[in-house]
């Protein structure tokens, strides 16, 4: 099995970069696990406290739980992978039947700060985009599907996503073996990646 991790900050377009490698690989042998399903149980916690969480933190991830998924889908054994609802902040009741796959890309924005995941990594990808881009697409999508308002976001950015960017996710890049500036004529990364999977599949 070959595990990629894709790495970058938020609204880089790191999903774009996934679709873009699964789409030259058979769907049979490719799967995705997002770091966004790991986020930590907090059933314990009343919804207002929830909100106050700082989900652009190391610790808000439950790594050991993603780990321990990567090693049984290594193993060769099927997981279920946590649902995660933005809306309610909290991982629902429902899972995800996920198995092995020749390809398995883990994607996310803290995932290259915890050693232990990085680890298992084959391949380490950080996807690059100026914070103006990224703001943009923060706002537009917390907004369309995650049912934010404007203020909420733009607070959210100044007091969360913009130090933590700074200090967690950008000092990631040195992690990474290749770098995708994601802009939409980018194809040369995306290409240089398939090339390496095809090599490796082969």
């Amino acid at each position: 099995m070959l595990i990629i991790g894709i790495g970058g900050g938020t609204g880089c377009g790191k999903t774009t970069v996934v679709r873009q490698i699964i789409n030259q690989l058979p769907p049979e042998e490719v799967g995705v696990i997002s770091q966004d399903s790991y986020y930590k149980d907090t059933s314990h916690m009343a919804y207002d406290e929830r909100v106050k969480i700082n989900f652009d933190h190391p610790r808000a991830i439950d790594f050991d739980l993603l780990i321990s998924h990567l090693k049984d889908l290594r193993g060769g054994n099927t997981i279920d992978q946590p649902v995660y609802s933005f809306v309610e902040h909290n991982r629902t009741k429902d899972t995800q039947l996920t198995h092995p796959r020749k390809v398995m890309i883990v994607e996310g924005i803290l995932i290259l700060t915890n050693p232990d995941l990085r680890d298992m990594f084959d391949i380490k990808i950080f996807v690059h985009a100026d914070s103006d881009e990224r703001l943009i697409r923060r706002v537009k999508r917390d907004i369309a599907e995650r049912g934010r308002d404007i203020d909420e976001v733009l607070d959210r950015y100044q007091s969360t996503l913009k130090p933590m960017h700074q200090q967690f996710i950008e000092p990631t890049k040195e992690f990474a073996d290749i770098i995708i500036p994601n802009n939409k004529y980018n194809t040369v990364a995306v290409d240089i990646v398939r090339t390496i999977i095809n090599e490796r599949l082969s």
